[in-house]
């Protein structure tokens, strides 16, 4: 069934096979939407993929990608028009990090990561907002971090991709308002996902009590529907962020980096 005889929008969500981008997937899957899947993972995509088929009767395309790679956001934009797939919402979840002293983390990591965080999701966003630009509708949706606010010792290249994340957003939201197409910002702080693992950071005090991939995956849902320009995930890190902006920056830096290890 297309969308047309189905009635249901699309989204389009990266790194949808592990942690928030799963749970992301089922909060929509659940509340109607169509889904458009892509990771590395392949096999995990195509358990997903009968899963939510299974449970909730929408469709589910499947794109195995490596999105580090240069090419990949034409690649994956490419094959969804092949597929006569109209994205209404594009959610930009893929990225990982990097934790350490900036001299001692490999270089080849740390560009892997520069890539999928900021260059692909900015390939991503300038290709499918074209679409939805011309068809006067759509949604970009961000994910960001709390460390967007502030520079992180001894995570201070992912804190600084996310700040560009949160950057970048804000400015497009203003520009594309004439398109009609929104842009939304989330702001999650740490969360119980694959993160913590991949950034050798699984000891590090900002994940005790963090919420959960499923917490998020539906604060992403209601940001979305909202049309909130920059969303903060919990009241704790909404307040942090603000005490932030009013506290000298060595102490804010101080504070930021004794939380990571």
């Amino acid at each position: 069934m297309d969308k047309v005889e189905s009635g249901r929008k699309t989204v389009l969500i990266t790194g949808a096979s592990a942690g928030i981008g799963r749970e992301t997937a089922y909060v929509f899957a659940e509340h109607n939407y169509d889904l458009v899947l892509a990771a590395r993972r392949q096999e995990r995509l195509e358990e997903i993929k009968r899963d939510i088929e299974t449970r909730h009767g929408v469709s589910v395309s499947i794109f195995p990608v490596d999105l580090s790679r240069l090419d990949s956001a034409a690649a994956l934009h490419a094959e969804t028009i092949a597929k006569g797939l109209s994205i209404d919402i594009l959610i930009n979840n893929a990225g990982f990090g990097t934790s350490g002293k900036f001299t001692e983390i490999d270089i080849d990591r740390e560009t892997e990561m520069l890539m999928l965080n900021t260059v692909t999701l900015t390939r991503l966003t300038k290709l499918f907002a074209r679409d939805m630009a011309s068809r006067k509708r759509g949604h970009i949706v961000n994910i960001a971090s709390t460390a967007s606010f502030q520079p992180i010792p001894g995570f201070a290249c992912y804190a600084a991709t996310k700040a560009y994340v949160l950057s970048f957003s804000e400015a497009l939201e203003f520009e594309l308002r004439a398109d009609r197409v929104k842009v939304t910002a989330i702001c999650p702080g740490a969360t119980e996902s694959e993160f913590a693992t991949t950034a050798g950071m699984e000891k590090a005090g900002m994940f005790d009590k963090a919420p959960n991939s499923r917490q998020l995956g539906e604060f992403i849902y209601k940001s979305t529907i909202g049309a909130r320009r920059v969303a903060i995930h919990g009241l704790k890190n909404a307040i942090m962020v603000r005490a932030g902006k009013l506290m000298p920056r060595n102490f804010v830096m101080a504070v930021a980096a004794k939380l990571t290890r």
